[in-house]
């Protein structure tokens, strides 16, 4: 059977990425929304090719990313956000929308969205995990999507 091997050699100047990140728990999502930038930057993205924006929470992120695909015509997403436990079951609600709704915008839109969302039980978790000392989770949702088209080219290019 043959494999299927990834190879970095996708033209990162003509890509363009959103990064949409919610505004609630900012102090978290902002780290975590530079993160991502910086990664993409770094891939070699051009910052013009870069769309940033906010909507207002962890649970209007699947409908402000299905924006970018329709409206921007990006080639991936990055979803950033922050839900912590609190003590009623909000939490679980938000969790599991967010979660649906961008596994489904994934599906539909053939566009990959990446997961960019922290679910934890404190804000120490949560900041643990925005930081630069254990890896910036925004950053890492940002390079899984650049992993996700190379592999959309990969797939392509064997299918030929």
């Amino acid at each position: 059977m043959p494999e299927i091997k990834l190879e970095d050699d996708l033209n990162w100047s003509d890509v363009k990425i959103a990064v949409v990140s919610a505004r609630w728990n900012s102090f978290v999502t902002d780290e975590m929304a530079k993160g991502a930038y910086d990664a993409l930057r770094a891939k070699g993205i051009p910052e013009e090719n870069i769309y940033t924006m906010r909507c207002p929470g962890s649970f209007e992120l699947p409908l402000a990313c299905s924006y970018c695909i329709d409206e921007l015509d990006v080639d991936g997403v990055v979803a950033i956000g922050a839900v912590i436990r609190g003590g009623t079951p909000h939490f679980d609600y938000v969790c599991d929308a967010v979660t649906r709704g961008l596994t489904d915008l994934n599906m539909s839109s053939g566009v990959p969205v990446a997961f960019g969302v922290l679910t934890t039980d404190t804000v120490e978790q949560a900041v643990e995990r925005a930081g630069v000392d254990k890896g910036n989770k925004g950053a890492e949702a940002a390079l899984s999507v650049c992993e996700m088209l190379e592999l959309m080219q990969a797939v392509t290019a064997a299918g030929e």
